[in-house]
């Protein structure tokens, strides 16, 4: 297809990470004809309603948006096909079944935030940081049966330095994946596209998706293992450690600690130096630099120790 005849694009996206690779076709004059989202869900206190970011950028726009419960509802496939879409691009959403995906003539295609074939699966921004990788990047390859299995289009590396987090490397990697969609798409659209097998993932590099019970920080580590286990829940969905201080148990998230030159000769201890609260991991004691207690907003440990009353001298880390 030439220029003056675009594909029609469907996209289908919910999160933040997906708005940048939309708004990215867009800017470009892309085509794109129709959103698929999620539904719309109650979130806060009030549990309001709340749209996928994803769709309030597709109305911004002026983009039909479809929020399908079930993928296969008969209404939804035939609303989709009226769309005629000659390609579609999917970036952070669920799997498709083949119905769906195996619909548009120049086939569907996957933005994923890893050089695959490793960390495939749900969460492998948070998984390469807490695994200690110092590179991941992005991939686009065309959707087949089996999940993020399929050929691959074009990759791109990103550096993960020391200081990144979960949130730093996820604003990296959406912004890569923008830019790496859009020379996607210039192939598709010119016939030059070419497809590369993955080859075979048997380092057990997997990206699944993390639960709450996941969370939890294990102390009996080495304080490195701590540290990129912590960034890579940080900012969410948070690690968390488990305290008993004699009369009742609390979850603390902790967002961000400094390794100090303190050598520790038993895991699982805490302290309070000063203005400081510290833990042991196998090797070194940690100083807490970032804490939320239950029903607390996020605060500087300084800041939590000035409004609390307990010491912590009977304070035990569970788990």
């Amino acid at each position: 297809m030439s220029a003056d005849n675009p594909l029609r694009i469907v996209f289908f996206g919910t999160p933040d990470f997906a708005v940048e690779s939309l708004e990215a076709l867009i800017s470009d004059n892309r085509h794109v004809v129709a959103i698929v989202t999620a539904p719309d869900k109650p979130a806060g206190r009030g549990k309001k309603l709340q749209e996928p970011a994803v769709k309030t950028a597709a109305l911004r726009h002026g983009i039909p948006v479809l929020q399908p419960t079930n993928l296969k509802d008969e209404s939804f496939i035939k609303a989709l096909a009226s769309y005629q879409a000659d390609l579609q691009i999917v970036v952070a959403f669920r799997m498709l079944p083949e119905v769906v995906w195996n619909m548009p003539k120049k086939g569907t295609y996957n933005v994923h935030a890893s050089l695959l074939p490793n960390y495939r699966g749900a969460a492998p921004i948070n998984w390469a940081i807490i695994n200690g990788e110092t590179e991941t990047g992005v991939t686009t390859f065309k959707l087949k049966h089996e999940i993020d299995t399929g050929n691959i289009l074009l990759q791109s590396k990103v550096e993960i330095t020391s200081e990144d987090n979960a949130g730093s490397l996820h604003d990296k990697l959406m912004e890569a994946g923008a830019k790496l969609l859009l020379e996607s798409v210039d192939q598709i659209q010119n016939g030059t596209e070419t497809l590369s097998p993955q080859a075979s993932c048997s380092g057990g590099k997997n990206a699944p998706k993390i639960q709450k019970s996941d969370c939890q920080i294990n102390y009996a580590q080495k304080a490195e293992h701590v540290r990129n286990f912590i960034r890579g829940m940080a900012p969410f969905p948070g690690a968390f450690m488990e305290v008993f201080d004699g009369e009742e148990t609390a979850k603390w998230k902790v967002f961000s600690f400094t390794i100090s030159d303190q050598p520790s000769n038993s895991a699982g201890m805490i302290k309070q130096v000063d203005d400081k609260l510290m833990v042991s991991c196998e090797d070194f004691w940690l100083i807490l630099d970032q804490i939320q207690a239950p029903g607390k907003k996020r605060m500087n440990t300084e800041d939590f120790l000035r409004g609390f009353q307990k010491g912590f001298s009977e304070f035990k880390i569970l788990g």
